[in-house]
């Protein structure tokens, strides 16, 4: 049984007559007939019955045009879908870290859905570790991602956002006064950390490591929500990202390194040589358009928390 056979059914049921069915499918006449006859032969039932010049449907025939026109529909629906995908519709399923779930993520969407082009496109989100976000990019669950760069061979990698690493303490804190705090402090105090099998809990170690500090790290989070609200208890001060959450954040001081800039770049990265919806394609340039573009200064103090490395990427 072929497509054009259940349209060719359908259309000689409508007309009740193979003359005016095969005018309107552009077909010759004994060619429909012979595919009508094949059909009921495969189907071992008749399908039409004789009446004068023109035909009836059976039982059987009326039954199958019940299955017919379904199927008929849902092959109408599919195709309209294709063409929607394929032109400015479909799904973008995006993953990132949790930094950038507050503000960042939501309001770079909402821009997005908000030109004409892309009024039909529809996102799902996941928030996760970096490691979990690229691998379910590179099994295809996720179309992007969003987190630190592993600098693996199969993705593209686009810097999107830069953040200063910075020291908060709670606001009673000894150290609540002071705009910037040198390194040391950080073997000083009690220290909230990132779980060590995060890209930040990596990287930050490695930065401790080649810093030549041995930080005494009592707790390890997930995020900068549960850091933040540590901090804020008074369980230790904490090492993190300049995000969107301490800009809000309560009963937390923010100090700035003294004598280095440090940053965390967060990437979008996609899989290279992969097919994408073009609404896919439209997303990441116009992520690449609204990155923040910040030329670096010739100053050699500035690190990129990123190039800080002692392990290999591909086996994170």
């Amino acid at each position: 049984m072929t497509l054009n056979q259940i349209l060719y059914f359908q259309k000689v049921a409508r007309l009740e007559n193979y003359h005016y069915a095969a005018e309107e499918l552009y077909v010759s006449q004994p060619s429909l007939s012979r595919s009508m006859a094949s059909l009921e032969s495969e189907l071992g039932v008749a399908l039409f019955e004789k009446k004068g010049r023109g035909v009836n449907l059976t039982k059987a025939g009326k039954l199958f045009l019940e299955y017919a026109e379904r199927i008929l529909e849902d092959c109408k629906i599919a195709t309209d879908k294709m063409q929607e995908l394929a032109t400015d519709g479909g799904r973008i399923d995006i993953g990132y870290v949790f930094p950038l779930a507050g503000h960042y993520i939501p309001h770079m969407v909402k821009q997005f859905l908000n030109r004409k082009e892309n009024q039909n496109v529809v996102f799902s989100f996941l928030q996760n570790h970096t490691s979990a976000i690229a691998d379910k990019v590179k099994s295809g669950e996720l179309d992007v991602g969003f987190g630190g760069c592993q600098d693996r061979d199969d993705m593209e990698y686009f810097p999107v956002v830069n953040q200063e690493m910075v020291i908060i303490t709670p606001e009673e804190h000894p150290l609540a006064g002071s705009e910037h705090l040198p390194l040391a402090v950080l073997e000083q105090y009690p220290l909230i950390g990132y779980e060590q099998a995060s890209w930040l809990g990596i990287h930050t170690r490695c930065f401790y490591q080649n810093s030549n500090l041995s930080p005494n790290i009592i707790m390890e989070c997930p995020d900068e929500y549960s850091i933040v609200a540590l901090v804020r208890e008074n369980f230790g001060i904490a090492f993190i990202p300049r995000t969107d959450i301490l800009d809000e954040a309560a009963g937390v001081s923010i100090h700035q390194i003294e004598g280095v800039e440090l940053f965390h770049q967060i990437f979008m990265f996609w899989m290279k040589d992969r097919y994408r919806l073009p609404a896919v394609d439209r997303f990441i340039t116009y992520m690449k358009e609204q990155a923040e573009t910040r030329t670096d200064s010739e100053n050699a103090l500035k690190r990129y928390l990123k190039d800080i490395v002692n392990f290999s990427y591909k086996d994170v």
